[in-house]
């Protein structure tokens, strides 16, 4: 690092991440750029030694990773209350992503993004693809990548992708998007409301380059608890429909066609969480039940008709 005037915060929120941290501060500490950067590293009272591998990395590198212990967890709380605390933490320009349970894989990650969105004051945020790999075995499942090159992805693209459009270790936005947030991006705090808000102005830089990686269903993550509980995914699916109302009604409907496809895809994509084969059966579903493959069409149409077969896994 050149320059010390602090040009990008990387957030990393860990919660009983012993497993996987060291991995992500490796990751940040590695990275070579042109200019200052810092590591807000949010301990959320973990129950294994997160917190002391965080110490470790906290004595070695004091300029760059600057950590909260808490003793009570905060996310538990609700409210958005972990995304409150960091933001008011934030002081570079930029603002770079990484979950505790994740983490980049090229040296050069944050200068590519960094000179990207320099490149492009038109654009406030920026993602790359990523690799997805299963968290207890290590073997990558697929690739996070929405386009095979260098391309600037629209609102449009941006709403129909939902949250898994883009890793979140991928992205890299202005921290003025921080400051401002508009109605349904304070009512949801998800990276998916701030994929969409940061695309709202001129859309998503993408670089297709493979810089980090996934973990999916690691032990306690979000997804893994939605995936365990209906009642979770019941009300989130409640809290999806209501944002994407709001985030209409704010844009005066100007991507009402997206929006709607969205909307409809919640439902169908709920119904089958919940076992409701048959309801995505309906006419208004036919769109999305062909997108499906001849193996997944098969199983709907039999679990629909055989209720008993529920222990056919989903594909």
């Amino acid at each position: 690092m050149c320059e010390s005037k602090i040009m990008v915060s990387i957030i990393c929120n860990a919660y009983n991440h012993e497993l996987y941290i060291r991995d992500a501060l490796e990751s940040f500490i590695m990275q070579k750029t042109s200019f200052a950067f810092e590591v807000l590293v949010h301990d959320d009272a973990s129950t294994d030694k997160t917190a002391d591998i965080i110490r470790e990395y906290e004595a070695k590198y004091p300029e760059i990773i600057k950590p909260i212990y808490q003793t009570e967890n905060q996310y538990s709380k609700g409210g958005g209350a972990v995304f409150n605390i960091q933001r008011e933490r934030v002081s570079g320009k930029y603002i770079a992503f990484c979950e505790g349970d994740d983490y980049w894989t090229d040296p050069n990650k944050l200068q590519k993004q960094y000179e990207a969105l320099e490149a492009h004051p038109e654009i406030d945020i920026c993602a790359h693809a990523a690799l997805r790999v299963n968290a207890a075995t290590g073997i990558a499942i697929d690739k996070v990548s929405p386009a095979d090159s260098d391309t600037v992805l629209t609102v449009n693209d941006v709403i129909l992708g939902d949250g898994g459009y883009v890793a979140s270790a991928s992205l890299f936005l202005r921290s003025t998007l921080f400051r401002d947030m508009p109605e349904f991006r304070r009512f949801l705090k998800l990276d998916y409301t701030m994929q969409i808000q940061g695309a709202l102005r001129g859309g998503m830089l993408y670089l297709a380059d493979c810089m980090s990686v996934y973990r999916f269903l690691t032990p306690g993550s979000w997804t893994s608890k939605m995936s365990k509980s209906v009642e979770k995914t019941k009300k989130h699916t409640e809290k999806l429909r209501k944002m994407l109302c709001l985030l209409n009604e704010e844009t005066n409907f100007a991507y009402d066609e997206a929006i709607q496809k969205r909307l409809l895809a919640l439902d169908f994509n709920y119904f089958l969480s919940v076992g409701e084969e048959k309801r995505v059966l309906n006419k208004k579903y036919r769109n999305l039940f062909n997108e499906l493959s001849l193996t997944a069409r098969i199983k709907i149409i039999l679990k629909a008709a055989f209720p008993f077969l529920k222990s056919i896994k989903k594909k």
